[in-house]
């Protein structure tokens, strides 16, 4: 019996075991984006394979209290798949879309039926299709007899209202991966295509999040007007209500963010320095959100942490299919 699975029949008030660390089978060269050129597909998987593992923001107890709060066990036997590649998280004819803790065995990775990295005991995996309705990037098979704790969408949610922490946690290592896409992409010559994101947050969300912020007026910035500067301390995300922003490096355009859309996040979250530059495109409203407020709505409103989980997976696909298209 691994110690994840033992933990996880303990009682609550048990102490935590040791941190688990990851381990790739892959050498972390192939799982970077610094790594030499790969075909697309692979490039995208690898960028988006175990997000939250592979960093070392990542808290396996804190995973752990989080899948056990609302999760269902399964048992999967060697050579079981647990998804596949390019599966659908939802439609008419998908399957509902679950993402897992690993508790015992090893699960492996595949891209076109050949293995390129392996999640241990402790690893989440699978997250992307339950934060943000994404296709599966790779597939997952039980290479030995595995046990995992697997949430679905309201699984997943009812988890953030018990364990809001837990989205913070993975917004960290998601932004972790987002800075190096962005840094990439803002040395690309010549610049790929920017992405184009909005509607994140429906006109129902923008309505209960001004609701909430109701003592602080919409931003209003004129066409061609800075809002931040890559570098700079961030004070603020920005929620856009009217209008469209670009997001930039060193004067490239990689991102624009429509109505519904947020930028800026990344910021608040790591407290590092913007990753980039947003300008007004055209005139332009937008809700400012300080590290306070922000905290404290990701806390108490777990719709809101669950969007911003969703912004963020959102663009680093994006993002990830962007630099793929600079190695292939």
């Amino acid at each position: 019996m691994s110690d994840v699975y033992r933990q996880c029949c303990q009682a609550r008030n048990a102490s935590p075991a040791a941190e688990l660390r990851t381990k790739i089978s892959k050498s972390m060269e192939d799982l970077d984006f610094s790594a030499k050129p790969t075909p697309r597909p692979e490039a995208v998987a690898r960028a988006a394979a175990q997000v939250a593992a592979q960093s070392p923001l990542y808290q396996p107890a804190l995973a752990l209290e989080f899948f056990r709060s609302a999760g269902t066990m399964e048992e999967k036997p060697a050579g079981k798949a647990i998804f596949t590649e390019n599966e659908k998280a939802g439609g008419l004819f998908s399957k509902n879309a679950r993402m897992y803790l690993l508790l015992e065995g090893e699960i492996g990775l595949m891209i076109r039926n050949k293995f390129f990295g392996v999640i241990k005991p402790g690893d989440v995996f699978g997250e992307l299709a339950v934060i943000a309705d994404l296709p599966r990037s790779a597939t997952a098979m039980a290479k030995i007899n595995c046990r995992v704790l697997s949430l679905d969408e309201k699984q997943f949610h009812t988890a953030l209202e018990k364990k809001p922490e837990f989205a913070l946690m993975l917004m960290s290592t998601m932004v972790q991966r987002l800075r190096q896409s962005i840094v990439k992409l803002g040395t690309a010559r010549p610049a790929v295509a920017p992405a184009e994101r909005s509607d994140i947050l429906d006109r129902k969300a923008l309505a209960e999040l001004r609701r909430e912020l109701a003592t602080q007026e919409p931003a209003e910035f004129p066409a061609g007007k800075v809002i931040m500067s890559a570098g700079a301390v961030g004070a603020f995300m920005y929620v856009v209500l009217e209008g469209r922003v670009a997001i930039s490096v060193d004067n490239n355009v990689v991102e624009r963010v429509g109505a519904g859309g947020m930028f800026g996040e990344m910021a608040l979250v790591d407290r590092s320095a913007r990753a980039a530059s947003a300008t007004a495109e055209s005139d332009c409203k937008l809700l400012a959100i300080n590290r306070t407020d922000f905290l404290g709505l990701v806390k108490a409103k777990p719709a809101f942490g669950a969007s911003l989980l969703k912004s963020i997976a959102v663009r680093m696909q994006q993002l990830a299919q962007q630099v793929a298209q600079l190695q292939s």
